[in-house]
């Protein structure tokens, strides 16, 4: 053994260029910050026939909502009880998107540049703000009660009224966790959307959010135990938002910006915002609790490339350049789903458990999703990332996948 190790370095000492291309080989492409290496599709072991098949289909399935997402809002969650925006809801370009291959761009789409509301690919972002406080040692472990991290927390803004008053809490404090029932949830069951957490949060009671269709069970229904039972429910992650900047003790999106977006070349142009109301005070400043969607507005609003280095970047299991961003002991939490929701991880990391999700996927794929539908497919096994953004729905995103998948050698 130690006699062929010898050999391999003195063969690659003999042939300099040899070596190069070994390191280059064993080493993932990075993108800079400013500018990103573009491969004809060939090159990286793809047919440019049937990518660019797969392309014009993506183009083909653009949503037919309206752009303009104020009268989208109107004619979707708008109509919900206490459904009125309340946060930029900017509008929207056509069908956009980019595909890498080893992390080379060999496609791309519309308008990658624009800066657009992406929707709740936020709640990635989100939970991985929480997965840094988790690696940090901010957040001892994702088991531990949310309760026991929280102060009573002043509000910046007034009080809402009847079902739109935040509670639990008073007109002056929010105490989003000061219910028997609340008091047992974990932060791994908000992650996981298996929390029931009940409650109203900047005028938007969790009953409100996609609510049932028997009106007489919104506020009577009996509270299930945590862990039970999957619903997706923003007001129930805009509360992991608040405990999360109560843990941090500074915004979000700065500890978004330091941590993440600006090691993985992100643009100096993505926002991320809340709420007109979800204002609180933090150590003596007024900070905004951000959102984790755009259900009311707000959100992350980035470019389709920003998107793709967050892809790229959960796809590489939080590792950039050699540097450990966020450990792989997160990702892995990330990519495990619940019994009660086997093809959802930690929010928004849909997994294709079974194949269940995306069927032309293989099973290690998974998907970061926000309305719209904004995508980011992250394809671990085939060495592909793609940010496909304003589809008409799921079906259409297998068929694309189905397309995308179909062009590779």
């Amino acid at each position: 053994m130690r006699h062929g190790g010898v050999g391999l370095l003195l063969t690659l000492a003999a042939h300099p260029v040899h070596a190069q291309k070994a390191r280059a080989a064993a080493t993932p492409y990075v993108p800079l910050a400013s500018s990103w290496e573009r491969r004809s599709p060939s090159a990286v072991g793809m047919d440019s026939v049937k990518l660019a098949d797969a392309v014009t289909f993506a183009v083909s399935k653009e949503s037919r909502t309206p752009r303009d997402l104020e009268l989208n809002h109107l004619q979707s969650f708008g109509r919900e009880p206490l459904g009125d925006a309340i946060g930029p809801l900017p509008p929207r370009g056509g069908a956009t998107g980019i595909v890498l291959r080893r992390g080379y761009v060999v496609a791309t789409w519309g308008t990658p540049d624009a800066e657009e509301i992406t929707n709740s690919v936020t709640k990635s972002f989100l939970s991985t703000v929480v997965g840094l406080a988790v690696d940090d040692g901010r957040i001892r472990s994702v088991h531990d009660t949310v309760a026991h991290y929280m102060p009573p927390i002043v509000r910046a803004r007034p009080n809402g009224t009847v079902y739109s008053r935040d509670w639990p809490g008073t007109d002056k404090l929010l105490m989003p966790f000061d219910t028997p029932h609340n008091r047992t949830i974990t932060w791994d069951h908000l992650l996981r959307q298996v929390s029931d957490w009940e409650g109203t949060l900047w005028g938007k009671p969790e009953w409100a959010d996609r609510p049932a269709q028997d009106a007489s069970t919104w506020t009577t229904r009996a509270r299930k135990a945590p862990g039970s039972a999957y619903e997706y429910n923003d007001t129930r992650v805009n509360v992991l938002a608040l405990a999360a900047l109560q843990v941090w003790r500074r915004p979000l999106p700065e500890v978004l910006k330091e941590r993440v977006m600006d090691p993985i070349g992100a643009s100096n142009t993505w926002r991320w915002y809340g709420y007109d109301n979800s204002w609180i005070v933090l150590d003596g400043r007024e900070v905004q609790s951000v959102s984790g969607g755009g259900h009311w507005g707000g959100g992350m609003i980035l470019n389709a490339w920003d998107m793709a280095r967050f892809g790229l970047l959960t796809q590489r299991r939080g590792n950039w350049g050699g540097k450990q961003l966020l450990s792989d002991a997160w990702v892995k939490q990330a990519l495990t789903p619940t019994s009660v929701e086997p093809t959802y991880g930690y929010m928004n990391w849909f997994v294709n458990t079974d194949r269940k999700y995306v069927a032309s996927a293989p099973a290690e794929a998974f998907v970061h999703v926000g309305a719209g539908n904004n995508y980011i497919y992250v394809d671990p096994v085939n060495d592909v990332v793609a940010v496909i953004r304003w589809m008409d729905n799921g079906q259409s995103l297998n068929g694309f996948v189905e397309r995308l998948l179909a062009s590779l050698r």
